[in-house]
């Protein structure tokens, strides 16, 4: 008899990433189905990213400025005040934004990316560093955001920023000789969590790649195209936060190497100076 091979599963998705789809969706089954307008209104001011927050800690004259100037015609001046509530920045609010979603759209878009580019960086961080790797992702995106909106008190939520983050970490290696979209025979060709164990090229080493321009390249003119569009496309409603996933994207491709597990060539399996690159002397 034969014995017989097992099956191949139809989502091969690494725990972690499967938990933070979960997240996503369990959070916004939760505000759509079960939270009343107010109380899921509560639940934005306490959990989502306020920029205004954070300012208000160093320059409070300045944000009394900025709800000066909002008027109460339109029920902006509310909305701010809501927002602002006492001015505490409620630091929590880096991380805790990532796991809100505007509509179902944003989630299962959030959700597909997080699978498609989540899953190779999982499986090569582990579960602890990942779901570390995510959260400073998520930081790094609210904080540019900051930097780009410091006096807005316009809520910020989904885990776009972190999602990002995970595109610009898949760049450190996806594109490596023998990782998964490498152009060399090995690894990437015959499957198998090998493929993502191998060492990253170093910061410098990457940018030579044309693969890596290429998609790096695409990456910013779709989100800033989105950015614009969004809008007048009727994507959606609310103002697109790009600058949060620019810099979740930077997050991850320049801290990379904090969460990156130290990894060896295989013997035997690379040849000899075919892995990292030398420097032209």
């Amino acid at each position: 008899m034969e014995a017989k091979k097992p099956r191949e599963r139809i989502f091969n998705l690494p725990g972690i990433v499967v938990a933070l789809i979960a997240s996503f969706v369990a959070v916004h089954g939760i505000r759509d189905w079960l939270l009343s307008v107010e109380a899921d209104d509560n639940l934005l001011a306490l959990l989502a990213f306020v920029p205004g927050r954070m300012t208000f800690l160093f320059d409070p004259h300045g944000m009394t400025d900025v709800l000066a100037r909002l008027s109460p015609r339109d029920g902006m001046l509310a909305l701010g005040q809501f927002f602002l509530g006492d001015g505490s920045p409620q630091p929590w609010t880096v991380v805790s934004y990532a796991f809100l979603h505007g509509d179902w759209v944003h989630v299962g878009v959030n959700s597909v990316w997080l699978a498609a580019f989540g899953a190779p960086v999982a499986r090569r961080f582990g579960t602890v560093r990942f779901l570390a790797f995510f959260l400073v992702a998520a930081i790094g995106g609210a904080l540019a955001h900051l930097l780009a909106h410091m006096y807005d008190l316009m809520p910020v939520v989904g885990a776009s920023a972190s999602v990002s983050g995970a595109m610009g970490a898949a760049v450190r290696f996806v594109f490596n000789p023998y990782a998964p979209l490498g152009s060399a025979k090995g690894f990437g060709n015959r499957g198998g969590d090998d493929a993502y164990r191998l060492p990253a090229l170093p910061l410098k080493y990457v940018f030579r790649d044309r693969r890596v321009l290429l998609f790096v390249g695409i990456w910013f003119v779709m989100n800033f195209a989105f950015a614009l569009l969004a809008g007048p496309l009727n994507i959606t409603d609310a103002t697109v936060a790009w600058e949060a996933h620019v810099g979740g994207f930077l997050t991850g491709l320049v801290l990379f190497g904090l969460f990156d597990p130290p990894f060896r060539p295989i013997q035997g399996e690379i040849p000899d100076g075919d892995f990292f690159p030398t420097e032209r002397r």
